[in-house]
C-alpha cells in the first residue's frame, strides 16, 4: 500500500509499505527538556485515536521522546493522518526504523548506509538533504564535534549512492539523530508535514531596539501560526492590535514594526523609546476587565497569571468577537501539565460553543517558551 505525503498539494512521491510489513515502526518526537512526559502523553493519546497503538519511551531531560508501535503496519494510519502542527509539545516528527546500534567507530559509514536502505523500503528516496542531529541538551550537544566531523563524508557516501537529491525541496528529508557516537536513529521527516529547522528550532535573533527578550516569543508565534506566505494579508500596516500585560512592551513592539496602532494595557511602565514611535497607546488598566470600544484584529496576552484565568480571559474575548485573531500564552503548573491543557482548552471550546461563534483554536510549545504553552485562536464566522 502506498500514502501520499500528507499536508501537501502535489504527489511527486509515495511513501511505500510493502504489503503486511513496514520497516517503521517508530516515532521521535523531540520536545523541550523536561517535557517528555507530556510529549510521551499526548503521543499516546493522538496515535491510539488513530488506531496505532503503541508505547512511548521517555526519559527525563532527554529532549526527544519515542513511540514504538505494537504493530508495525499501523505506521499507515500516522503516515495519513497524524499532523506534526497538530501535536502541542513536539518539536519535530521524524519516522524511523528501529534503533542502529554499536556502530562501529572505525566504519559507521557502511550500517548507515544500509540503515538508509531499509528505510527505504518504507519511506523512499533519494532524499531533499541529510540532517545529523543530537538532543537539545547539554550533554547531547557534546557530539556536536564529531556530527560537524562526520557530515561531510556521510554526505558524500550518500550523494555517490544516489540517496539525495538536494534540489528537489518537495522530497522526504533524511535524519541521522545520534543518541551518542555509536548509536541513531535513521529517519525521514515529511514535507508539509514536519518542522523546516534543525531540531525544530528557529533561529531567531534578538532585536536591538526591542524592549525585552519576550519579543522573540511572538515573533516566534506569528511564523507557528501565521506564517511567511499569509504574514502580509493578516499582519498588515493599519491593523489594530490589543497587548494585555503588556509592560515592558516586548510583544508590543512587533506590532509597532508592522506600523499596527497598539493598545498596550498595563498598570506597569512602558520602555520609553517604544513610546516614542506613536504606534502605541499605553492605558493604565486592569487587563482582566478592560474592554476595547470596538473589535481589534489583534489581541495578544503575555501574563504571570493561572493558566485557566487566562483561558477564561481570552475565552470570553472571543466569544464576544472582539478579535479576528488572538495569540496568548498559559503559564503550565509543574505537575499536571497536560492535564491542565487540556482543561484550559475546554474552557476556550465551551466559551466558543456557548456564544456560536466558529473558530480555528491550536496550542504549541515554542522553542522560545518556558514552563509555557502558547495558543492561537483565529475566529472564522457565527452559526
Amino acid at each position: 500500500m502506498s500514502y501520499p505525503f500528507p499536508g501537501t498539494a502535489f504527489a511527486c512521491a509515495t511513501i511505500v509499505l510493502p504489503y503486511g510489513y513496514a520497516m517503521i515502526d517508530t516515532l521521535v518526537l523531540y520536545c523541550r527538556a523536561g517535557f517528555e512526559k507530556e510529549c510521551a502523553t499526548e503521543i499516546c493519546a493522538r496515535a491510539g485515536a488513530l488506531g496505532a497503538d503503541g508505547y512511548a519511551r521517555a526519559k527525563p531531560d532527554s529532549a526527544y521522546v519515542s513511540y514504538h508501535l505494537h504493530d508495525p503496519v499501523a505506521i499507515g494510519a500516522l503516515l495519513a493522518d497524524l499532523r506534526w502542527r497538530q501535536l502541542v509539545f513536539a518539536r519535530q516528527m521524524l519516522f524511523a526504523i528501529p534503533l542502529v546500534t554499536d556502530l562501529p567507530v572505525g566504519d559507521r559509514i557502511t550500517p548507515l548506509l544500509a540503515a538508509v536502505d531499509r528505510l527505504g523500503e518504507s519511506i523512499s528516496g533519494p532524499y531533499a538533504d541529510v540532517w545529523l542531529e543530537t538532543a537539545d541538551t547539554n550533554e547531547a550537544k557534546e557530539l556536536s564535534a564529531f556530527l560537524k566531523k562526520f557530515e561531510k563524508p556521510l554526505r558524500s557516501a550518500l550523494e555517490k549512492a544516489g540517496r539525495l537529491d538536494t534540489g528537489r525541496t518537495t522530497l522526504p528529508r533524511l535524519h541521522v539523530f545520534f543518541l551518542g557516537s555509536g548509536a541513531a536513529f535513521v529517519a525521514a521527516s515529511l514535507p508539509g508535514n514536519s518542522s523546516d529547522w534543525p531540531l525544530g528550532i528557529p533561529r531567531l535573533r534578538m532585536p536591538r531596539a526591542a524592549p525585552s527578550r519576550s519579543t522573540l516569543k511572538l515573533a516566534e508565534a506569528f511564523m507557528e501560526f501565521v506564517g511567511n506566505r499569509n504574514a502580509g494579508d493578516r499582519l498588515r500596516a493599519g491593523q489594530t492590535a490589543v497587548d494585555l500585560g503588556a509592560a515592558p512592551g516586548g510583544w508590543s513592539w512587533q506590532f509597532a514594526q508592522r506600523e499596527i496602532h497598539v493598545t498596550a494595557i498595563d498598570n506597569g511602565p512602558l520602555d520609553k523609546e517604544l513610546m516614542a514611535g506613536g504606534m502605541i497607546e499605553h492605558v493604565r488598566a486592569d487587563a482582566f476587565h478592560w474592554r476595547p470600544k470596538r473589535p481589534v484584529d489583534w489581541l495578544v496576552c503575555d501574563m504571570i497569571e493561572k493558566p485557566a484565568r487566562v483561558a477564561a480571559l481570552v475565552g470570553d474575548w472571543a466569544a464576544a468577537k472582539l478579535f479576528k485573531e488572538a495569540i496568548f500564552n498559559l503559564k503550565l503548573p509543574m505537575k499536571k501539565r497536560y492535564e491542565e491543557l487540556e482543561s484550559c482548552r475546554a474552557i476556550i471550546d465551551g466559551k466558543l460553543a456557548a456564544a456560536e461563534v466558529e473558530a480555528k483554536v491550536r496550542f504549541k510549545q515554542l522553542y522560545h517558551d518556558r514552563e509555557e504553552v502558547t495558543g492561537h485562536i483565529r475566529l472564522l464566522r457565527s452559526r
